[in-house]
């Protein structure tokens, strides 16, 4: 470990860990839970690698303790995790399951139990299937139907959790699940998808007024972004990245920090109705950045295509995703290049100065597929410069006066990694998918380590 990233952080900044309900739990049809849209993607022919699917994932519905004692010896502040949706409210509306409610008073009560402040997400992409097939986020009482189901749970967990997130990434659901057709519900809709990013904002909105009313506090959103980069200086280039920064960056920053969505994109959105903004972009306590890599960007090559993760894009698109060469590579084919977060960061805080709340890294991490060695050990250490160089980078964003008060590391444990199913690994903790044996790699010892030297640090 660089005796360097330990001092370079407050006493009091919160170390965390991430996960998400579809992509660990299992136990699909257990306790009532209902179908999400993720359990009908997965069940279509050729949608995931391998035919892989979350019906078992990392059994966490049944081994959430051994889950929470790996968690308690790592030593982190704060889990992230996710509800399902469809576990509490089985149709995505009316009566609560009571089953399911019992499973997350289990394991909050666990967290609590062992030292660990529960942090969840409300919704984390797994939309309950009566609901996507009502129409999903392009209808806008999905967005009611999440303020009813953010009541619920403020109402029951309000006393016991000091963190919450309404919403994960609505703009990788927006684009990549009716943008683009890669992710559920698969849906090829591109600029024609935009309504789904307002319902999303809005329900976030919605979520925020909701959690306040049932007296919850300390509420924020994680947000994917990524620096994007112009693939070189001639105005088409410039033009198509500057796009790509509004449909991905600024079209779920800028309302929910500046009540506004950038003029770019206001031709595609649909007309809205009066107060939307307004409700959307409700004062949080925090934002939360999801954070991996960069994104260089030009404008369409004749045969060209933009690829996400091996899935090529609508070639028509006005924008082209273009190889960022020249840096090393995760096993996900993700360059690492750990300024481009400090850069981000940044950005941010010059974009939009006083309007930007405190940040937390709601996720950061890179999938290196290596397995347990003769010895039982996984030797990770790609992983390890990876975690140390973005920790490095956050903490020159924060040394330029970017407050940020956390760092959440994607992720906790191997998991169903959504249209790669279970061939990419971004875990601290090995999964054994045949036998759910778990092994800490070499990076949960060395994040192990970096937690407890930052508590001590200055005694």
């Amino acid at each position: 470990m660089n005796q360097n990233t330990i001092d370079l952080f407050p006493r009091d900044f919160v170390w965390g860990v991430s996960t998400a309900a579809y992509q660990i739990e299992g136990a699909t049809t257990a306790g009532g839970r209902g179908r999400s849209s993720w359990d009908a993607f997965v069940a279509e022919p050729g949608r995931i690698t391998n035919g892989d699917t979350g019906d078992t994932a990392c059994d966490h519905y049944h081994r959430y303790p051994e889950d929470i004692a790996l968690m308690k010896e790592l030593g982190v502040d704060a889990y992230r995790f996710s509800f399902s949706w469809s576990r509490i409210q089985p149709g995505g509306r009316g009566a609560v399951n009571a089953a399911g409610l019992g499973f997350y008073d289990k394991l909050v009560d666990g967290l609590l139990e062992a030292g660990i402040q529960p942090s969840p997400t409300l919704f984390h992409w797994d939309t309950p299937l009566d609901l996507e097939q009502a129409g999903g986020w392009l209808n806008r009482d999905t967005a009611e139907r999440f303020a009813e189901y953010a009541a619920v749970l403020g109402g029951h967990f309000a006393d016991r959790i000091p963190r919450w997130i309404t919403i994960n990434e609505p703009a990788a659901l927006t684009l990549l699940g009716y943008g683009a057709g890669i992710h559920a519900p698969g849906l090829a809709l591109g600029f024609d998808a935009l309504p789904a990013a307002h319902h999303l904002l809005l329900a976030h909105g919605l979520g925020v007024q909701a959690l306040r009313s049932a007296g919850a506090g300390n509420i924020g959103i994680a947000n994917n972004h990524a620096a994007t980069w112009p693939a070189s200086e001639n105005q088409a280039d410039q033009q198509a990245a500057g796009l790509y920064d509004a449909l991905t960056n600024r079209m779920f920053a800028d309302p929910i920090l500046t009540g506004a969505y950038p003029e770019a994109l206001t031709p595609f959105l649909p007309p809205l109705p009066d107060g939307d903004l307004a409700t959307i972009s409700v004062p949080i306590d925090w934002y939360g950045v999801n954070s991996y890599n960069p994104v260089l960007v030009g404008a369409p090559t004749v045969g060209g295509a933009a690829l996400v993760d091996g899935h090529a894009l609508d070639a028509s698109l006005p924008f082209e995703l273009r190889e960022l060469e020249g840096y090393p590579r995760t096993d996900f084919d993700w360059p690492v290049v750990p300024d481009a977060l400090t850069e981000l960061l940044l950005g941010f805080k010059d974009r939009y100065g006083s309007k930007l709340p405190p940040i937390v890294i709601t996720e950061n991490g890179a999938a290196y597929n290596l397995g347990p060695d003769d010895d039982g050990r996984v030797p990770d250490a790609r992983r390890i410069d990876y975690t140390n160089a973005h920790l490095q980078a956050l903490a020159a964003a924060m040394d330029s006066g970017v407050d940020v008060r956390g760092y959440f590391h994607w992720s906790l444990m191997d998991n169903f990694e959504w249209a790669a199913g279970y061939s990419q690994r971004f875990g601290l903790v090995h999964i054994d998918y045949k036998t759910q044996k778990r092994t800490p790699k070499d990076s949960y010892y060395w994040y192990q380590q970096l937690i407890r030297s930052s508590k001590g640090a200055g005694d």
